[in-house]
């Protein structure tokens, strides 16, 4: 399958500078030795004028604004008992998320922040399951209360759990947990919670839950974590959820859009107040699309813009008939997870056997307002493994219909040279001393105050922050 011209290696590339701006400590694994911290999300909890990142073997990290780091809660701790499920790249501590009223004394969100974990406490009875006789272990929404917000580590008691979800395999778990952070407390969306949940990890999705309403699986979820109208009592469903008053016993209410693999980054556009979501692929394409109520965005029937083989799912997909069905939403954008691009790092030759593909989508960021000039009314997004980082024009798509947008790259300046952020990273390893470069990057994104820029990974532990080329700065 060839349906796009292989991304530019030098055309339309965008070069900022870029810096060090914290260091988070490495973490054991229970594998008896300390590792990088596995850096998932950053975000500015503006409440508290501080930002928070989380360690996928556990950790949530406070960070304050000039980069000093201090540990603020353990989920592993013994006092917690939530025995999180770390063996494998992608389990354990997924996301975090604070409630808009974190900070406001006398709000019922006050001291109020959720979690989503990967456990292997499986005793109790899960809400949602897909096969009764397969339980690798458990997906976890819970909720903590921090007595005071301002405390510089969590001071509340034991958290409470909304949602429990029995995964059968694995792979593609819990997603993002986010509140809109545009909503005011004058519009519907104000205090809900989205999350997205993948598709239980078998290869195209063979009990094909991802569009079918009356499963969890394969969803991007918005709830009310303060309501109580839930099945299980503990969590809200807001009316205006597209499948909340369809008066039919089919559907899950908690459902906002269906049809996704393994949605693991969401982010809206503080301009026009689209929601964009991005979904890892299996073998052929990465994408990312515009979300609206109740949007069905085809997986498993359609990966991307194209019919899925479940035939031959390892291999390709059906040429024939791209964006032939009106019931789906398709994809912004999408690229190949062949793209030569991609093997400009040597990321795959390097993996053990056993590794995910070579492709992963992450990101998103859609820059509309801060002092990077260059990435105005740009669309940030990368791929997790290589930790190449692109950009496309947020003002799209034209009204004609659509057409393949114009991927680009984003490079780094550093001391005077133009990098990959794997190339930052293996330089820094090298410094470090760590056994050998690592081959990948695991890239992720954070946003902070101001229209700052961080880049994660999971190889060397630094956030780095990207910032205007001193040329740029004078200008």
């Amino acid at each position: 399958m060839d349906p796009y011209s292989p991304i530019p290696q030098a055309e339309g590339t965008i070069t900022v500078a870029i810096e060090d701006f914290a260091h988070l400590p490495d973490s054991d694994q229970g594998l008896g030795e300390l590792i990088p911290a596995r850096m998932m999300l950053l975000r500015d909890e503006r409440g508290t004028g501080r930002l928070f990142v989380n360690d996928l073997n556990g950790l949530l990290y406070s960070i304050t604004y000039d980069g000093k780091v201090t540990p603020y809660l353990e989920l592993n701790a013994e006092r917690w008992n939530l025995q999180l499920e770390l063996a494998g790249r992608p389990k354990g501590f997924q996301s975090f998320a604070f409630h808009p009223q974190f900070a406001d004394i006398g709000k019922p969100g006050h001291g109020r922040f959720y979690t989503l974990i990967d456990t292997k406490a499986t005793a109790p009875t899960p809400d949602y399951l897909a096969d009764p006789s397969l339980r690798a272990h458990d997906t976890v929404l819970l909720e903590w209360v921090a007595k005071d917000p301002s405390a510089a580590v969590y001071d509340g008691d034991e958290p409470r759990e909304l949602l429990r979800v029995q995964q059968p395999h694995f792979a593609h778990n819990g997603g993002m947990l986010s509140f809109r952070p545009q909503a005011t407390q004058q519009d519907a969306d104000y205090g809900l919670l989205y999350m997205g949940i993948g598709d239980g990890g078998r290869g195209s999705d063979p009990q094909r839950l991802a569009r079918n309403l009356g499963r969890i699986f394969g969803k991007i979820l918005r709830i009310d974590p303060l309501g109580s109208n839930s099945v299980n009592g503990k969590y809200g469903i807001p009316d205006s959820n597209p499948f909340a008053s369809d008066g039919s016993d089919a559907t899950l209410g908690e459902i906002y859009a269906s049809g996704l693999r393994n949605p693991q980054r969401m982010a809206w556009d503080s301009k026009t107040g689209a929601f964009f979501v991005l979904d890892i692929g299996q073998n052929v394409i990465e994408e990312i699309s515009i979300v609206t109520p109740g949007a069905d965005l085809g997986w498993s029937d359609w990966e991307g813009s194209f019919r899925h083989n479940r035939r031959k799912a390892k291999s390709d997909v059906l040429p024939a008939g791209p964006r032939s069905d009106s019931a789906v939403s398709f994809p912004f954008l999408e690229f190949d997870q062949l793209d030569p691009l991609l093997e400009l790092n040597p990321h795959k030759k390097n993996l053990p056997v056993g590794n995910p593909p070579s492709a992963a989508i992450t990101g998103i960021v859609i820059y509309r307002d801060g002092p990077l000039a260059k990435l105005a009314d740009k669309l940030l997004f990368g791929d997790s493994p290589s930790g190449e980082v692109f950009y496309v024009a947020a003002d799209e798509p034209p009204k004609d219909g659509w057409k393949p947008k114009h991927i680009r790259r984003v490079l780094f300046e550093r001391e005077k040279r133009t990098m990959t952020l794997l190339e930052i990273i293996q330089e820094t390893n090298v410094v470090q001393r760590r056994r050998r470069p690592n081959p990948r990057a695991d890239l992720r994104f954070g946003t902070g105050p101001n229209g700052q820029v961080f880049l994660l990974n999971k190889a060397d532990g630094v956030i780095r922050r990207l910032v205007p080329q001193v040329d740029e700065s004078k200008g």
